[in-house]
Order: structure tokens, then sequence, then C-alpha cells
């Protein structure tokens, strides 16, 4: 793909939450991507480490919007003691 058509944007983000002592082992995937009609779709796959998991999919308008959202939600579970992968 020619640089000119690739996003600046961090398209793929992985947290995860390990805590031995309360047996919580978590992770969070935030995902930008475009579908086959250009829509730009924010994509949230969590669940516990070695299960499917569940995923909710959100479409926004531009990818700046989404790159926002992303921030948003990964600053969220930041806060709730998940770490960058």
């Amino acid at each position: 793909m020619p640089d000119e058509l690739r996003s600046p944007i961090k398209h793929h983000l992985v947290l995860h939450r390990i805590g031995p002592e309360k047996e919580i082992r978590r992770f969070y995937s935030l995902m930008i991507e475009r579908d086959l009609f250009g829509v730009v779709r924010l994509v949230c796959h969590w669940g516990r480490v070695g299960t499917r998991g569940q995923e909710a999919v959100t479409e926004f308008p531009s990818e700046d919007e989404a790159a926002e959202a992303l921030e948003a939600l990964a600053s969220t579970k930041r806060r709730q003691g998940y770490r960058d992968l």
C-alpha cells in the first residue's frame, strides 16, 4: 500500500490485566479498521485470557473520531489496572 494511503493512526492496541493473587487474567483489544465499503469501525474484543471473549463494533464517520474513542477507552481501562501488552 502506498504511504499516502496509510493512516497515521494507531490501529491496534492490546491491554491485559493479570493479578495472580485474585486469579485475574483478562485482555482488552481495540482495533480501528475499514470494512469493504470504507466505513471506519472500532472493534473492541475483551474477556478472560484463554477464552473467545466478547466483541462489540462501533462505526464512526472518520478515523480521527475512532482514534479519540480508542484512546478514551484505553485510558479508562488503564485506570482500571490494565497494562499495554
